[in-house]
């Protein structure tokens, strides 16, 4: 089964737009990489300030291959020039040992 990843990214009240705007123009480069299942970017309804980056592999590789990829560097660009818009994060992995869709 796939493997799960969770970036989750505590992100101020007075940068959440510069941060949706970041992830908006992103460069997407991801959806190509060998291994790559899904993503989604989810937004806090509840009053906290963590947004989470989910994304699905097919195995721990793929994704580690990721991380060292020439993409990801560029994919992530924006960090060198403009600073990173949260103020911490914490990386999550998981193996999926149960999946069900509608």
């Amino acid at each position: 089964m796939s493997v799960v990843v969770i970036n989750a990214i505590t992100v101020p009240e007075d940068r959440v737009e510069q941060f949706e705007q970041r992830f908006a123009a992103r460069a997407g480069e991801v959806s190509g990489m060998p291994g790559f299942e899904a993503f989604e970017l989810m937004k806090p309804t509840d009053g906290r300030d963590v947004f989470l980056v989910y994304t699905r592999w097919e195995s721990a590789e793929a994704f580690q291959n990721w991380m060292s990829s020439p993409a990801f560097q560029h994919g992530h660009r924006q960090h060198e020039t403009g600073g990173p818009v949260g103020t911490g994060s914490e990386v999550w992995m998981f193996d999926v040992i149960q999946h069900e869709e509608a």
